[in-house]
C-alpha cells in the first residue's frame, strides 16, 4: 500500500518510534543489493531516514560508489504482519552536527547510549515514497 513519506499517517509514524531494527538495501558497484541490519531513525517532518554507522562499512562505500546524486536504497522493519518500507537518495554526511543529530534520534528510539566513535557517520536518506502495513 503507498503511503507518502511526508504524511504518513499516525499509525505508520507510531510503527517507526517503536525500537525495531530494519535492513538497508544499498547497490554495490556492480548492481546487485547489499542487504544488512541496521538501527534507524524516521523524521517525516524533514523528510529523512537516518542510519549512523562507521566510515568503513560496506553500506557507506556502496553509497559512496553512487557518486554525489546518492544511491537508491531501501530500509524496511517488520513485526510480525507489520511492516514498513521508506526509500529514497542516500548521501553520506560527516558533518558534526548532522551525525549528532542522528545520534540523539538513534538513542532517543532504542533507549540506549552510544559508544562515542570518531569514524562515525551519518546515512541520510531523502525519502522518495514509502510502503507498508503498520
Amino acid at each position: 500500500m503507498p503511503i507518502n513519506p511526508l504524511h504518513p499517517g499516525e499509525a505508520f509514524i507510531a510503527f517507526w518510534r517503536e525500537a525495531h531494527y530494519a535492513t538497508l538495501t544499498t547497490p554495490r558497484p556492480n548492481g546487485t543489493p547489499h542487504v544488512v541490519a541496521v538501527g534507524a531513525t524516521y523524521d517525516p517532518e524533514a523528510g529523512l531516514a537516518r542510519v549512523i554507522t562507521r566510515k568503513q562499512s560496506v553500506k557507506v562505500r556502496n553509497v559512496l560508489a553512487a557518486g554525489e546524486q546518492g544511491a537508491r536504497v531501501a530500509l524496511c522493519q517488520i513485526d510480525r504482519a507489520r511492516w514498513a518500507t521508506l526509500e529514497g537518495l542516500a548521501t553520506v554526511s560527516t558533518d558534526p552536527a548532522a551525525v549528532a543529530e542522528a545520534v540523539r534520534r538513534y538513542e532517543e528510539r532504542y533507549r540506549r547510549q552510544t559508544t562515542p566513535n570518531p569514524d562515525r557517520v551519518v546515512i541520510e536518506i531523502a525519502l522518495t515514497s514509502a510502503m507498508g502495513r503498520a
